[in-house]
C-alpha cells in the first residue's frame, strides 16, 4: 500500500495543473498522504516517500543536465512514476522512428541533428512546423510559411547552437481545423480523450511555460482509438506498461490518424475534460503496486 506519496512539480508550475485539485484530494481521500513537491528542491527527502509521481515538471527540458541525473538519484531512492528509462525514451521525439518502424503512422518527420546541413528545401511548398527533439509546452516550436524559410533556418541555428536536435514536420491541414486529439491511457489501457487545440506562434516565440490551449472533452473514434492502442503496443513492448501515459493524435491529410507526439514524462491528463470515474482510474494507477512486486 502506498502511505506517502510525492507529486512532483517545478516551481514554475505551480497553480497551473489543471489534473493536481482533480487528483491530490481523490488520493488523499483514498488515504494517501500526499505532498506536492519541487523536484529541484535540494530539502527533499525522496526516501521518505513510497512513491514519487512526476507530473508537471515543465522546465526539464532547458535542464536536462541536471534533470536526468535527479531522475536516477530518486529512483534509487524510491519508486519513480513513471520510471527513468520510460521517461528517457519519451523525452526524445526520437521515438517516432520507433513508432514508424514498427508500422504505426506517424506525423511526416525529418531529423536536423546539430552539425548536419539544415535542409528545408525538401519540403513541398506548404506550411511546417520546427521544434526541438527534447521539449515541452510547445517552447521553441513555431510554425513557418514558404516565405519564411530564412527565418525558419535561424531557429534551427539556434536550437543547433544549443546542442539540440530539430524536427521538422508539415502543418497538417486538419490541425487548423480540428486541432489534435490526446488519448490517455491509465495502466496501460486507454481511459479518456479531449480535443485540443494550441495556439503555435506563427514565426515566432512562446514565451510562458507552455503555449495558450483551448481543451474540451472528446469521445475518441475506433480509428484514433485504434492508432492510440498500436502506439501503446509498441511502448509496452519496449518498456512496459506505464502508470500513465498520452498518445496525441492527429488527422492526416490522406484522412487517416497519425501519432503526432507519445507523452510519458509529465503530460497534462485532461482530467478537467473527462468524467469525474477518469480521477479514480488514475488513482488506482498511482497507488497500484509496481511493476514485478
Amino acid at each position: 500500500m502506498i502511505g506517502r506519496l510525492a507529486w512532483v512539480t517545478t516551481r514554475a508550475a505551480r497553480g497551473r495543473d489543471e489534473d493536481e485539485p482533480l487528483v491530490v484530494p481523490a488520493l488523499e481521500r483514498s488515504g494517501v498522504v500526499v505532498d506536492v513537491v519541487d523536484w529541484d528542491d535540494p530539502r527533499v527527502d525522496w526516501a521518505g516517500y513510497d512513491r514519487a509521481v512526476l507530473r508537471s515538471t515543465w522546465d526539464y527540458p532547458e535542464r536536462l543536465a541536471e534533470f536526468l541525473p535527479w531522475l536516477d538519484r530518486v529512483a534509487a531512492a524510491t519508486d519513480l512514476v513513471n520510471p527513468p528509462a520510460t521517461v528517457r525514451w519519451s523525452l526524445d521525439k526520437h521515438y517516432l522512428r520507433d513508432l514508424d518502424a514498427a508500422g504505426v503512422p506517424i506525423t511526416p518527420t525529418t531529423f536536423l541533428l546539430p552539425g548536419e546541413p539544415a535542409d528545408l528545401d525538401g519540403l513541398d511548398g506548404g506550411d511546417f512546423v520546427v521544434k526541438p527533439a527534447v521539449g515541452a509546452g510547445s517552447r521553441d516550436t513555431a510554425t513557418y510559411g514558404p516565405e519564411h524559410h530564412d527565418v525558419a533556418l535561424a531557429h534551427v541555428a539556434r536550437l543547433h547552437a544549443a546542442d539540440r536536435a530539430v524536427l521538422v514536420q508539415p502543418f497538417l491541414a486538419s490541425v487548423a481545423t480540428d486541432g489534435e486529439w490526446p488519448l490517455v491511457y491509465l495502466q496501460g489501457r486507454f481511459s479518456h480523450a479531449a480535443s485540443k487545440r494550441v495556439a503555435v506562434p506563427r514565426a515566432g516565440a512562446v514565451e510562458d511555460l507552455f503555449a495558450a490551449e483551448t481543451n474540451a472533452p472528446h469521445e475518441a473514434t475506433a480509428d484514433q482509438v485504434a492508432v492510440g492502442d498500436a502506439a501503446m503496443e509498441v511502448v509496452v513492448g519496449l518498456l512496459g506498461t506505464p502508470a500513465y501515459a498520452r498518445v496525441d493524435v492527429v488527422r492526416d491529410d490522406d484522412g487517416g490518424c497519425c501519432v503526432l507526439e507519445v507523452e510519458l514524462v509529465e503530460p497534462s491528463l485532461f482530467l478537467a475534460q473527462a468524467e469525474p470515474a477518469a480521477v479514480d482510474r488514475l488513482v488506482s494507477a498511482l497507488v497500484a503496486a509496481p511493476a514485478g512486486a
